[in-house]
């Protein structure tokens, strides 16, 4: 698999001839719009930082749109979503999180979570979490010490944050004692490569 990060929470996964996307960046949004195609893309909450779903698209062929609660399965990729209720730019959203089962991996994509009380059956359900996508920039979403406590409690083998300045970066990286870590500008792994891990932090250029 293939991990790139287009800033935001804008997420590039690939394995084979399958390519997903989760919270793909819309044109109307304040941050930086990337274009690629995606057989499949996530989106956690309905507002144009996450829902940019025509910048994913294969030319005149849109791909598959999860966006909420429910259970998925395309192609290859299979999908559960569990709603949670959160605050984005001081309005109240449900907010879905994702666990997708791709190559083998179970990966857990928490999206614009604010709260990180989450739901002890949700919790149940995640199962032993391969790669956790950990939103950690503070204001709209988790702080790094609500990152980082959430972090711990759901045992991930594989932590890439995503949703941060530059302060926040830094601040959670050291909080994991990860202080002189350097982004890199993609991930490949196999799920031996992850299992091999144990709470580790990869953090993506963008």
């Amino acid at each position: 698999m293939v991990i790139t990060y287009h800033g935001g929470q804008c997420f590039k996964l690939s394995f084979g001839g399958t390519t997903i996307a989760f919270n793909p960046i819309a044109k109307k949004s304040k941050l930086d719009v990337v274009k690629f195609g995606a057989d499949a893309t996530f989106v956690t909450l309905w507002h144009p930082d996450f829902n940019g779903v025509d910048q994913v698209a294969h030319g005149s062929k849109q791909p598959f749109i999860a966006d909420g609660p429910g259970e998925y399965e395309i192609g290859q990729v299979t999908a559960r979503g569990f709603g949670v209720k959160t605050t984005y730019h001081n309005q109240e959203y449900y907010n879905t999180i994702y666990q997708v089962h791709f190559e083998d991996m179970n990966i857990v994509f928490l999206g614009v979570l604010s709260n990180p009380e989450i739901d002890p059956k949700i919790l149940s359900e995640l199962g032993d979490i391969d790669i956790l996508f950990l939103p950690i920039g503070g204001g709209d979403v988790l702080s790094v010490p609500q990152a980082s406590k959430l972090a711990v409690k759901l045992e991930a083998h594989l932590i890439i944050p995503m949703h941060y300045d530059a302060t926040s970066l830094k601040t959670f990286l050291k909080e994991e004692s990860e202080e002189d870590l350097k982004p890199v500008d993609k991930l490949t792994l196999k799920k031996k490569d992850v299992h091999a891990m144990s709470g580790d932090v990869v953090v993506l250029k963008f």
